[in-house]
């Protein structure tokens, strides 16, 4: 009787794939009774395999309701690995196709053309613009460039990243360019704005601006598609990233002059090279569609050379700069922030990068970005590049 309920508790408390694990405890319950002397229910050593298995559920329960929250918000932010549930709120379809993940650098940018310009202080009327300058160049012109990439790549898309709003369906496409214009509309806006809050003789932020939304747009979209060259798109793509929110925090706050923007430009070398990383992903997907991609003209072993040199050199080339101008504490700060990258390179990267270009990123990028805020910090300190 005592080993007919532990079956039937047993039955019923886990699910048919564990039925084995039922039939042997509930024999060796039998064998238990059989003996001289059964063993009462009050015996602890048939509970122990009990709380065993309960464990075992419970854990196997905890980790997939760790990886359905993990994929939700890599749905969430933008990111690859997401979900492919489609019955979620609108705002969140909205959002992921702005890809949030992707607004850190520029909002970082603003934060390195102000510190560049020499003159922000830090009262609330400068960080109230600053912060206007990152909604700018984060959420709202970012997440028109992101939305309008997802737009004229939902083909590619399709075969590389088929849970993305557009090609899943969850989103139509008049959404899709309602949002667009939403975005572009307000960025613009804003930016005219904060050029009459500053008295701007001329709307230079307007200006960068319009120029940044404009190159986005030659970017993604047909007759130019800029992204269909490995250089030249991915040159576009490392610029839009660091030397544009850099000009928007610099004109903000000072003076942008031409030095200045070719030092940012050259920074920018090394943004291609962080782009070609973001490119092994879609190798397959890029060549079904006659993507010219870095990885796919010159092969994985090449791309992968091919990057971490321009991300080396050129980062290497302004600590170079900054030493020319005699800011020496500067320059051997990006000298020391290019030591790791050139680690995690021969660590990570190198040995694989389709399988550890993730990883890489996560801990080599780190000293890039900050790297790029010394520079700032010379330049401000330097009073530009005379």
């Amino acid at each position: 009787m005592w080993t007919c309920w532990i079956s039937t508790y047993s039955t019923f408390r886990y699910c048919p794939c564990q039925w084995k694990r039922t039939r042997h405890l509930s024999s060796s319950f039998i064998h238990l009774s059989n003996g001289n002397k059964p063993v009462s229910l009050s015996r602890a050593p048939k509970r122990s395999r009990l709380s065993v298995y309960a464990t075992e559920k419970d854990t196997l329960d905890k980790q997939t309701n760790k990886s359905d929250s993990s994929s939700n918000y890599r749905q969430l932010l933008g990111m690859k690995g997401a979900s492919s549930e489609k019955d979620i709120p609108k705002w969140r379809i909205h959002l992921q196709l702005m890809k949030p993940v992707t607004w850190i650098p520029l909002i970082w940018g603003v934060v390195c053309g102000a510190a560049a310009s020499g003159n922000f202080e830090w009262n609330l009327d400068n960080v109230s613009k600053a912060a206007l300058c990152m909604l700018l160049s984060g959420p709202l012109l970012t997440g028109y460039t992101q939305t309008l990439n997802d737009y004229y790549d939902k083909d590619i898309d399709a075969i590389n990243e088929p849970y993305r709003p557009i090609p899943s369906g969850a989103i139509s496409e008049e959404a899709v360019k309602a949002q667009i214009l939403v975005l572009l509309s307000g960025g613009l806006g804003l930016a005219y704005l904060l050029d009459k809050l500053q008295s701007h003789d001329s709307p230079v932020l307007f200006y960068v601006a319009l120029f940044g939304s404009f190159l986005a747009y030659i970017y993604s979209a047909p007759p130019l598609k800029l992204k269909r060259s490995g250089w030249i798109g991915n040159y576009a793509l490392g610029a839009s990233y660091i030397s544009l929110p850099w000009w928007a925090g610099q004109s903000l706050f000072g003076t942008l002059d031409y030095k200045v923007m070719a030092l940012t430009l050259l920074y920018s070398l090394a943004g291609l090279g962080i782009a070609v990383v973001n490119d092994f992903k879609s190798v397959q997907g890029d060549k079904k569609l006659g993507l010219r991609s870095i990885p796919v003209e010159f092969g994985i072993d090449g791309a992968k050379w091919i990057s971490v040199f321009l991300i080396d050199a050129f980062q290497a080339l302004i600590a170079g700069v900054l030493f020319a101008i005699h800011e020496t504490p500067y320059a051997v700060g990006v000298v020391a922030c290019i030591l790791p990258q050139v680690y995690f390179q021969f660590r990570l990267f190198l040995k694989d990068p389709l399988k550890y270009d993730v990883q890489y990123q996560a801990s080599a990028q780190p000293f890039l970005v900050i790297g790029i805020l010394i520079t700032a910090l010379a330049i401000g300190n330097h009073h530009g590049m005379l």
